[in-house]
């Protein structure tokens, strides 16, 4: 994967912002992983920043981690690009971890918070 300049990650993706096909079956595929300490997927967790898709298929994804401590850190990317490969028409997958700007709880979507009753 050739490195390109990167979108400025200001917080949690929002769904419908690539203009891609390609957008919908990868975010489906990365609410298929979860924080091993959280009971929540990292996309509603609002850990995801960047998805970047190329027009060859090579995907950037950018992410962030609850706690620059994470005991899982340098598991959590490979998880998500064994997640994110399989998707049709994805050539590569690269996985930055992002620290800027940090998590907090205020990056989990509505239904993450109903889950862990911050409703």
């Amino acid at each position: 994967m050739d490195k390109i300049e990167r979108p400025v990650a200001t917080g949690p993706f929002e769904e419908g912002t690539t203009g891609s096909p390609l957008e919908e079956p990868i975010v489906a595929a990365l609410r298929e992983v979860y924080d091993p300490e959280i009971p929540v997927n990292i996309f509603d967790l609002g850990l995801i920043y960047v998805i970047d898709i190329g027009e060859d298929g090579d995907v950037f994804v950018g992410m962030t981690l609850t706690a620059p401590g994470c005991p899982v850190a340098g598991e959590i990317p490979i998880w998500v690009r064994d997640a994110v490969m399989p998707v049709d028409g994805v050539k590569d997958v690269e996985v930055e971890i992002l620290w800027d700007p940090p998590w907090n709880p205020d990056n989990m979507s509505d239904a993450a918070k109903l889950d862990l009753g911050m409703f």
